[in-house]
């Protein structure tokens, strides 16, 4: 039976394997700080209404451990800080990923506490809305339903459905393996056989 432990050995890069660019989160979310570990979970979803995060932080205490919180927040307002970092990270969550921002990032940072978002600022949104927990949300573009593993790092975000997580998993980790085994010169006599083969099929000269 597949771990975490497995999912998190294969960069988000080898998933496109086997899937669409339709379970990549936005580019504009990514990583707040160097070198952030790569990280890989089932996602505990969670939707902030809109000048509000009491829903995130109440997530923090419902969460299990091992789960990334992804959270659809509003972005004008941080939706979380150091001290909801640093209790999630206690609690033994993941990391966050988060289609909005957050602030205190010096002291995140210092706690090396996984959070991907689009940015920070200064002003925390209210707390005086809850939403339900584990329905399907948007982040990044992606639909997250409760329990599709995400995995992320500093290449970017993959969402993996649940129904089809073993699939996508054995097919990046058979990329990862063949690459892997493969030297340098060995990827260039390959790359550039199909690449002059695909130029030649379309009669390009030069």
């Amino acid at each position: 039976m597949l771990t975490m432990t497995d999912f998190v050995k294969v960069s988000p890069c080898e998933y496109s394997e086997g899937l669409g660019r339709e379970q990549f989160v936005d580019s504009s979310i990514r990583e707040l700080w160097p070198q952030i570990p790569r990280i890989a979970g089932p996602a505990f979803t969670v939707k902030c209404a809109k000048g509000d995060h009491l829903s995130l932080h109440a997530a923090i205490y419902r969460a299990a451990p091992g789960d990334i919180l992804v959270v659809e927040a509003d972005a004008d307002f941080a939706c979380a800080g150091g001290n909801v970092c640093a209790i999630a990270q206690q609690r033994g969550i993941a990391g966050f990923v988060i289609d909005g921002v957050i602030r205190d990032l010096a002291e995140v940072r210092d706690l090396r506490f996984p959070v991907y978002a689009r940015g920070v600022i200064p002003k925390p949104a209210k707390k005086e809305q809850i939403l339900p927990f584990n329905q399907p949300i948007m982040c990044g573009g992606v639909r997250v339903c409760a329990g599709d593993i995400v995995v992320a790092d500093e290449d970017g975000i993959a969402v993996i459905p649940k129904a089809k997580a073993e699939e996508v998993y054995h097919l990046g980790k058979a990329r990862t393996d063949k690459d892997a085994g493969m030297t340098l010169n060995q990827w260039q006599e390959g790359h550039q056989a199909k690449i002059e083969s695909t130029l030649k099929a379309l009669g390009f000269e030069g």
